[in-house]
């Protein structure tokens, strides 16, 4: 199973994965032993679509004979029959939820051609799981989007938001084992969960407490500014994980509102400055698109100023890519992409030095890390896969949450001194 992508297309792989396994099939321990290789794509942005297809074209060459590669995920989604022909490489292309015959002589795209066993139709989102190899793990709540953001197409192929019961997302909870200390929950507009069931923020704020009720450590990731409100500021603080992923996009209000979003730079800074003064810890990690049409070069000053500004923990910068079917397609005043590169680096450069800056004020504080492996754990700034790491003694068991020493940083990563000062312990978010 190769996943390509965001968090929720790994939640999707694992319940395939166990979806496949449950069928008799058994995990391979390469692409190059397996007799069936499905690639779960991602169909974001340009760049995510050349990777998926560099990706599926690399594997489809590299399988040994008689095995089938599937194509499945946002690519697959997205563009169905015309993939599907694009790509005769590959035995099917398939969208989730439809049924296929996989594994079992024969793929057959779209499950027309015969010789295998069918999987049924399935409602991915409510799929059970394995149990998580690492302590830690992603639970998606939602599918899909009710916002029309000018740049983005997901709603397009994922459809209107739907999102899962508090119930079910416990059960999964559960289900992944009592080694797990760690939950991220995910979705594409997360605070908006329960708002298509007529429960809005008071909603995610009672699933945030349940699930905190079960892990020692819960994490949100993707949250669209507007509603961040009060009671969810609270009740993330609370968990002990006082991290705040924010979908800003840019900072720019003529820009953002061309964008079809919310706010501007004067607004976000505001709240943050807010849940700094109720936790003076919090870590903020953003995400913001250069390039779209119309930024100016005004535009882009604001968001460097934006940046020193805000001093956010973590954050990622992304060329506009002009996606089918959506409003910035249309648009003209496109920055000529030298422009696009130039601005890019600017902002890299200049969050990278904050964000070292930030990484060296912590060298001699004691903060608590979950070690995810050998060697490698986390404090609560960081999440799992995107974020820096703090390097740990070898001698620190895998799912231990221990106390160390920060003795240096390397870039976005910290070393820990070589003695634990604590083992074991709940969190404290003033001191890591």
């Amino acid at each position: 199973m190769e996943t390509l992508g965001c968090a929720k297309n790994q939640v999707d792989s694992d319940k395939l994965t166990g979806t496949l396994v449950a069928d008799g099939l058994v995990a391979a321990p390469a692409p190059t032993d397996a007799d069936l290789v499905v690639v779960n794509t991602c169909a974001f942005v340009e760049e995510a679509r050349a990777e998926s297809l560099d990706t599926v074209l690399a594997l489809a060459g590299a399988r040994r004979p008689g095995s089938e590669v599937v194509v499945t995920g946002c690519l697959a989604e997205r563009y169905g029959e015309e993939l599907a022909l694009a790509l005769p490489e590959v035995d099917a292309v398939v969208g989730f939820g439809v049924p296929v015959h996989l594994g079992r002589r024969g793929g057959g795209r779209g499950g027309r051609r015969g010789g295998g066993r069918a999987v049924p139709s399935f409602d991915l989102l409510e799929l059970p799981r394995p149990p998580a190899a690492a302590p830690w793990a992603y639970v998606k709540v939602a599918e899909g989007c009710d916002r029309a953001c000018g740049f983005c197409a997901i709603p397009s192929f994922r459809g209107p938001q739907r999102s899962r019961s508090v119930e079910s997302i416990l059960r999964e909870v559960e289900a992944l084992g009592a080694g797990v200390r760690e939950i991220v929950l995910v979705a594409q507009d997360l605070a908006a969960y329960g708002r298509d069931q007529g429960r809005g923020d008071r909603r995610i704020v009672r699933l945030v407490e349940a699930v905190a009720e079960r892990v020692e450590r819960v994490r949100l990731l993707y949250l669209y500014p507007s509603d961040l409100t009060d009671g969810l500021v609270e009740a993330i603080c609370a968990t002990g994980v006082p991290y705040f992923d924010l979908s800003l996009q840019h900072v720019s209000r003529p820009l953002l509102r061309a964008m079809r979003r919310w706010g501007d730079g004067e607004r976000f800074l505001a709240r943050m400055d807010d849940i700094r003064r109720r936790q003076p810890e919090a870590a903020f990690r953003s995400n913001f698109i250069i390039g779209y049409p119309g930024e100016t070069e005004d535009d882009h000053d604001a968001l460097l100023d934006f940046l020193e500004a805000a001093r956010l923990d973590w954050c990622g910068f992304f060329a506009w890519s002009p996606e089918e079917g959506t409003h910035a397609a249309a648009l003209d005043r496109r920055v000529a992409p030298a422009l696009v590169a130039e601005r890019l680096g600017e902002c890299r450069l200049r969050q990278d030095a904050i964000t070292a800056e930030g990484r060296d004020a912590l060298v001699g504080l004691d903060v608590e890390v979950l070690v995810d492996r050998p060697g490698v754990g986390r404090t609560y700034r960081e999440a799992p896969e995107i974020d820096g790491i703090v390097q740990v003694p070898v001698t620190l068991a895998v799912g231990e949450l221990a106390t160390v020493r920060v003795g240096g940083a390397l870039g976005p990563d910290l070393v820990a001194d070589a003695d634990v000062l604590v083992g074991g312990g709940g969190s404290t978010p003033a001191h890591g």
